[in-house]
This record gives C-alpha cells, structure tokens and sequence, in this order.
C-alpha cells in the first residue's frame, strides 16, 4: 500500500519509474528535510512530525501523477493534502508564504538530484508532470496558508476587540457616575478606577504595538540604564501577594546590569502573568535569578499540563495563544511571550522554554549583563 492519498493497496497501474520513486521515498524526504533545515529558518527547529507534516502523501499522489493511464492528473487531483498542509504551516509554525514556497523548491531538486544519484531517468513527460504537480501543490498550499493566516488575525482581532472594551466600560461606566456623585471619597475610588483602566488598555495598546513593530522585522527601541533584576521582580510580585497569596519563591539576590527596565518589567510581568494563567492554582511559582559569564537568566518556573511537544516553538508566535484558547477559559491574545522574545533578542540574548510532565513547565529569559555592544545585533522577528 502507498502512502498516496487514494491508498492504493498495491503499485500495480504505477509505471516503472513511479515504482522505483516509491522505493526512494524515504530517501528523498530524508535529503529534503536536511535541505530544508539547512536553508529556511523557520523549519530549523521545529520538530520532525511537524517538518514533515503531509509530504510523504504529496510525494506518493506525484508517483501516481507520473504513471500513463494512471486516474490522476497530478498530485493533487481530488484531494485536499496539500491545502491540509498549507494550513497547518499557519497554525503551527511561524512560516511565511514564502518559506511555504521554498519548501516546495528544495522538494523539486531533491527528487531530481536523488532519482539522478540512484540511476532513475526521466522522460520529458515525466520531467513535465512532477514539475506540474510540484506547481500545483505549491499554489494550494500558499492559497490555504493565506487563508488561515487571515482567519487566525480575524479572530486575533475579535479577541483584542473584546479586551479592549472591557477596561472602555470600567472607565465609561465610572465617568458616568462621577457626574452624578458628591462625595470626594467617592469621586476619588471612580477617579482612580478610571486612571487605572486607562493605563491597562495603553499597556494593551503598547504591547499590540510592540508585537507589530517586531514582526515586521524591525528591532525593539530600547533605552538602556542601570538596574537591578531583582528589585524589578520584586516590584512586579509584591503586589500580586495580596491576590495570590504567598506563591512566589524569589531565589537569587540582586544582578544589575544595562537593560531597558520598563521592557524588562514587562517581561516579569508577562512570564509570571503566563505562570498563573497556565500553572496549577495550588503551587508556588519560583522565580530564580543566575548570573553566570557576564549574562544573566532570569526563569520562572509553575507546575501544571505541560506544553505539547508540537507547541514548544509556536507559543512565542503572535497569534497562536489567542487560537489554541479561544474554546477555553483561558483568554488571551497570544502576544505576550512573542513580546518576551523580543525583548531578549533586542537585549542580545535569547529565550528558553522547558515542558514536560512530572518537570512542570519553566520560561527562561537569557541575557547578557550589559546589552549597550549588542544594541544593533540581528534578531529573527518577522516571517
């Protein structure tokens, strides 16, 4: 039985060269795959299943395309594979369309290069008809990846929508009763309830912003001072104690360094904000501070689910946590850890992420102590 998306049970009705490209499948994928990782960034770390994602199926459909007489056009005649495929490279990986579209190259001169090493001529016909079926795959998956990629920022938009008018109610529904109060006590807790909301939908508005400015590749704009790591975690979960509880384990003493602080607030603030929402409500969260060959690793640690293998490198893509909670209760606008490595990227540095069960799930941002030399180094924002 082939691979191909009809599950013909046998090769019989394949020509001679279908049948020795059937042979050489792994072989061919194998070569691709190296290729791939080797040449488009966005595939280099993501992994296997996900590399590999519909391409034996879409290999296979163009063994049968090639074979005279055989009921398919070419590969994806009738099928939806490599559509399926373009809209997983949307949701699960940070692709653009034309990573989309290299992947399909680097598939043509692998199996050129591959059938020519192991000694299976092409006719011109055959020539012809997998360069026609590469054609073709490559444009339903490109039409598929755009079409996702548009749902995924209609509903990213949707989400924002709805936060937003959240706090615009506190501040409308407070303004409305302030013209009707008399009492200074009163009018300062509605004063201060609509300076509040106010400052949380600019924090909204910055990060959306900053999330913007980054995916277009462009580097974060910092302004770098002296300070200390400790006394900014230490300003972020203080407050949150008389919510929370005593859940934060602050291990470490003070590191200061050249950082741009209020990015570097928002990182606390995001890493342990990620840390309540996901983690188990009746665990501490740790929050440790190393410093060790002139960089410095703040990580954040909870217990919980741990993050499927295939999400490691999604979550730090804009979009995706707002998709994969938009049926829970979890809300969000998946921006918050792309941000987060950002600004590790922008500081010169870089941003780990640790999950698995029985070991919880630890965010590391790794940086060096003085970012000033690194203030210009090339980050991988965008795509």
């Amino acid at each position: 039985m082939t691979l191909a998306s009809d599950k013909n049970l046998n090769d019989k009705g394949l020509s001679s060269t279908a049948q020795r490209m059937l042979a050489l499948r792994d072989v061919v994928l194998a070569e691709w795959e190296k290729r791939l990782r080797a040449t488009v960034r966005e595939a280099a770390s993501l992994p296997h299943p996900i590399v590999i994602n519909t391409f034996p199926t879409l290999y296979d459909n163009i063994a049968e395309a090639i074979s005279p007489g055989y009921p398919r056009d070419n590969a994806v005649t009738s099928n939806t594979v490599a559509s399926e495929h373009g809209g997983e490279r949307a949701r699960l990986t940070d692709y653009s369309h034309q990573a989309v579209i290299a992947e399909y190259q680097l598939l043509r001169w692998t199996i050129l290069d591959v059938l020519n090493q192991h000694g299976v001529p092409l006719d011109g016909r055959e020539f012809h008809d997998i360069n026609a079926s590469i054609d073709a795959c490559m444009q339903e998956s490109v039409n598929a990846f755009a079409l996702a990629q548009s749902a995924l920022r209609e509903r990213f938009i949707i989400t924002v929508t709805h936060d937003l008018r959240n706090p615009l109610q506190v501040i409308s529904s407070a303004a409305e009763l302030l013209t009707h109060s008399q009492d200074p006590a009163r009018i300062g807790v509605l004063a201060k309830r609509i300076v509040d909301n106010s400052q949380r939908m600019d924090r909204m508005i910055q990060d959306l912003l900053d999330a913007a400015v980054f995916q277009s590749g462009e580097r974060l704009r910092l302004h770098l001072d002296g300070c200390d790591i400790l006394a900014i975690v230490r300003e972020v979960c203080d407050p949150l104690v008389e919510v929370y509880g005593p859940r934060f384990d602050i291990l470490g003493g003070p590191v200061e360094g050249w950082w741009d602080r209020d990015a570097m607030r928002r990182v606390v603030e995001n890493l342990v904000g990620n840390a309540l929402k996901y983690g188990r409500p009746d665990a501490p969260i740790r929050i440790a501070i190393d410093s060790q060959h002139e960089r410095m690793l703040l990580t954040v640690h909870n217990e919980g689910e741990p993050i499927p293998a295939e999400q490691l490198e999604t979550v730090f893509q804009v979009f995706r946590r707002a998709e994969a909670a938009k049926d829970g209760e979890k809300r969000g606008w998946g921006i918050g850890l792309p941000y987060v490595r950002s600004v590790a990227e922008s500081h010169g540095g870089s941003v780990q992420l640790d999950s698995g069960t029985g070991r919880g799930t630890t965010l590391a941002i790794d940086i060096p102590i003085d970012a000033r030399p690194y203030q210009n180094a090339p980050t991988l924002g965008g795509g």
